[in-house]
C-alpha cells in the first residue's frame, strides 16, 4: 500500500531530506584523489552523529550478511551498494556514487550523487550529466494525476536518446518511515501505466545507467552490484514529495 503523508509527516520528511542532503553534499566535497572509501564513509558517519541522524543502511538486512557501512560508495563499474574499503582509494578520472540514506526523527531522507574525481573524460562527464538530466525529467513527472510509468518513461527516453543502458534489476521506491516502501519506480516502461500519483506521496527516484550492457552481477561480498562488462555506471537520486502543482525535492541542501 502506498502511504499518503500527513501534514505533520511531510514536515518531518522535509527535515530528514535536508539532513540527508547536507551529509551528501559534505561527502561529495570531501571525496578527492587519495581519499579511501572507508575514510569517506567515516566522514559521513561522523556528520550523521553531529546532526543527530542515524544511517539507514548500516546493518540493513542482506542475502548473506547485514550491510556493514554507513553509506553506499560505488566506484566506476560498481552500480550500487558498494562497500567502503580501507584499501580502495579514489583516483584521478574515477567516478564515485555516494548513496546517503538516514533516519532523522523517525523518517528517512535518501539521496545519491555521482561525483567526478579529478579530471574525467568528456565522454564520462556527459554520461554523468545525462543521468542527472534524466533524474530531473523523471522528477518533473511526479505530480498528482500522473502515474508511476510517466516517471519511468521520462527517464528511459532520455537515457535511450543518448544510447545508455538502463538497469533493470534495481529500481526507485517509496520512502517514509522506512527506507523502502511501495511503490517500486522502474527507470523504464511505458507512460500512463502503474499506480496513480497522489498529493502527499514521497518517492525516491533514482536513475541507474550504464555505458555498456544493462546486465549486472553481485560481487562476492554479497552487496556490491557491478556491470558484467566492466563498463562505467552512474547513479543519482532525490527524495521528492508529490503535490498537485509541481514536485518538491526534499533532498536539497538549503544551507
Amino acid at each position: 500500500m502506498i502511504t499518503i503523508k500527513t501534514a505533520e509527516e511531510i514536515v518531518k520528511m522535509r527535515a530528514a531530506g535536508a539532513v540527508a542532503a547536507k551529509i551528501l553534499n559534505a561527502m561529495s566535497e570531501y571525496a578527492d584523489v587519495g581519499v579511501s572509501t572507508y575514510d569517506l564513509d567515516c566522514f559521513g558517519r561522523d556528520l550523521m552523529v553531529e546532526l543527530g541522524a542515524q544511517s539507514a543502511t548500516f546493518k540493513y538486512p542482506g542475502r548473506v550478511t547485514p550491510y556493514p557501512a554507513y553509506s553506499c560508495i560505488s566506484i566506476n563499474d560498481e552500480v550500487v551498494h558498494g562497500i567502503p574499503s580501507k584499501t580502495v582509494f579514489l583516483k584521478d578520472g574515477d567516478i564515485v556514487s555516494i548513496d546517503v540514506a538516514v533516519f532523522y526523527n523517525g523518517y528517512v531522507g535518501d539521496n545519491t550523487r555521482t561525483v567526478r574525481i579529478g579530471n574525467v573524460s568528456k565522454e564520462v562527464d556527459q554520461f554523468v550529466r545525462v543521468a542527472e538530466e534524466a533524474l530531473d525529467l523523471g522528477i518533473a513527472q511526479a505530480v498528482a494525476g500522473n502515474r508511476i510509468g510517466d516517471i519511468s518513461h521520462a527517464i528511459e527516453a532520455h537515457a535511450k536518446k543518448h544510447r545508455y543502458g538502463i538497469l533493470r534489476d534495481f529500481v526507485g521506491h517509496g520512502v517514509g518511515k522506512n527506507m523502502h516502501e511501495d511503490p517500486q519506480i522502474p527507470n523504464f516502461g511505458p507512460p500512463k501505466t502503474g499506480p496513480m500519483l497522489k498529493s502527499g506521496m514521497t518517492l525516491a527516484i533514482e536513475p541507474m545507467l550504464t555505458l555498456g550492457s544493462e546486465k549486472v552481477f553481485i560481487a562476492d561480498d554479497g552487496w556490491t552490484v557491478k556491470t558484467v562488462d566492466g563498463k562505467l555506471a552512474v547513479h543519482c537520486e532525490h527524495t521528492i514529495l508529490v503535490t498537485e502543482i509541481s514536485p518538491e525535492v526534499l533532498t536539497l541542501d538549503k544551507k
